[in-house]
C-alpha cells in the first residue's frame, strides 16, 4: 500500500481500521501503520480511533484531472497545453522548467505533494498533501522581459478575483505575490503565495513558469511550522472550502483569461483592481533589500507593477525588489 492509495481510502472522512485497510490492500497491518506515519510526517491530520480505526477529521478530495477538465468552459479546456496530475514532485513549477522548449503554451502542472516546494527568495513552501493546491502554468510570449512587468502582481489580482467569486473575502494583496486573509477572530495571515520565474530572450520571445500555492486547510501543526501567520479559505469559509477539483478548475479557467488579457494590454488591465485590494497602501512600511533597509508609507504601484513607498521628505521611491514588512508606529 503506498501512501496516496491510503489517503484515497481515508478521503470520505469515515473511520478504517487498519484490519480493513491491510485486508483491502492485501498488506500487513505493520505496512498500514507505515503509510499512516508517513502521511502524517507530511502534515496529514490522521486521527486514531482505538477499535474504530484511522480517520481523517473532515472529506478530501483528491484532484483528479478528468474532474478538472469536465468542470473547466469548454473554450478554456480547448485552450489548454495540458492539464497534468501528479501524487508527488519535488515542485510543479520545477518540473515545468525542466521541459524548457518541449513544454506547450498553457501547460498547467498540479500536485498533490510536493517535496521542495519553492515561494519567493528561495524559501520552503509546506505542500501536505490532500489540503492544499499546488498548481504551476507555463505561459509563453512574443515579446521580451519588458513586457511582462507587472505580472506577478496581475496573477495576484486574477486569484484574488477567483477566491472572491467562490465565497471568500477579506482577501488582499501584499506587494509584490502574497495574498493575506483575516478569518474571524483570527491575525491576518498568508493565504497563498504567487512565485513567476522568467526564462528566454530580454527582446523576444519568452515564457513564464508562474507556481501558485493557495491554503484550503491548515492544521495547528502546519500553522505553527509557517513561521508565519497563517490563514486557509476554510476559516474564510465557515469551515467548508471548495471543493479542491473545482477550485482548481476555477482558477485555470480565470489564469487563461488573465493571461489573455495581460498579453493584450499588460499591468494596466488590472491595476485599478490591484489599488482596490492593495494591502500596504497608506501603511508605515519597513523594506529590505540589496540596496539597504528603507522606511516610508505606502503609495500604491507605478504603471511598471514597481512598488511605490513615500519618503519622510514625501519623495517617492520606486521599488522593484525588497521584502516588505508593516512597521509598526
Amino acid at each position: 500500500m503506498q501512501a496516496a492509495d491510503l489517503l484515497a481510502e481515508l478521503a470520505a472522512g469515515e473511520p478504517r481500521s487498519g484490519v480493513e485497510l491491510a485486508a483491502k490492500a492485501g498488506v500487513t497491518r505493520a505496512a498500514v501503520w507505515k503509510q499512516i506515519e508517513a502521511l502524517r510526517a507530511r502534515g496529514v491530520p490522521i486521527e486514531a480511533g482505538g477499535a474504530a480505526g484511522y480517520r481523517l477529521p473532515w472529506p478530501v478530495q483528491l484532484l483528479d484531472a478528468g474532474h478538472i477538465r469536465a468542470a473547466l468552459p469548454t473554450t478554456v479546456a480547448r485552450q489548454l497545453g495540458g492539464l497534468e496530475v501528479h501524487w508527488e514532485l519535488d515542485s510543479t513549477s520545477s518540473e515545468l522548467q525542466r521541459r524548457g522548449d518541449d513544454a506547450s503554451d498553457l501547460t498547467i502542472v498540479i500536485a498533490e505533494t510536493q517535496g521542495a516546494g519553492r515561494g519567493r527568495r528561495g524559501r520552503q513552501w509546506l505542500s501536505p498533501p490532500g489540503l492544499n493546491l499546488y498548481l504551476s502554468c507555463l505561459k509563453r510570449f512574443d515579446g521580451g522581459f519588458a513586457a511582462l512587468s507587472g505580472l506577478s502582481l496581475a496573477i495576484g489580482v486574477i486569484v484574488v478575483q477567483t477566491l472572491t467569486g467562490l465565497g471568500a473575502a477579506e482577501v488582499g494583496l501584499k506587494w509584490p505575490n502574497d495574498l493575506l486573509a483575516t478569518a474571524p477572530g483570527q491575525p491576518p495571515g498568508k493565504l497563498a503565495g504567487i512565485l513567476v520565474e522568467l526564462s528566454g530572450e530580454y527582446l523576444g520571445p519568452c515564457a513564464a513558469v508562474i507556481g501558485i500555492g493557495l491554503n484550503l486547510r491548515l492544521t495547528t501543526a502546519l500553522r505553527e511550522q509557517a513561521g508565519q501567520p497563517a490563514c486557509d479559505l476554510a476559516s474564510l469559509t465557515g469551515g467548508t472550502p471548495p471543493d479542491r477539483n473545482r477550485l482548481a478548475a476555477a482558477l485555470i479557467a480565470a489564469l487563461v483569461n488573465g493571461l489573455a488579457q495581460f498579453e493584450r494590454k499588460g499591468f494596466a488591465a488590472f491595476a485599478k483592481d490591484y489599488a482596490r485590494h492593495d494591502l500596504l497602501h497608506g501603511l508605515p512600511l519597513r523594506l529590505t533589500g540589496a540596496g539597504g533597509t528603507h522606511t516610508g508609507i505606502g503609495a500604491g504601484v507605478d504603471e511598471r507593477g514597481a512598488l511605490l513607498l513615500q519618503r519622510p521628505d514625501g519623495s517617492l521611491q520606486h521599488v522593484d525588489s525588497a521584502d516588505v514588512t508593516v512597521r509598526r508606529a
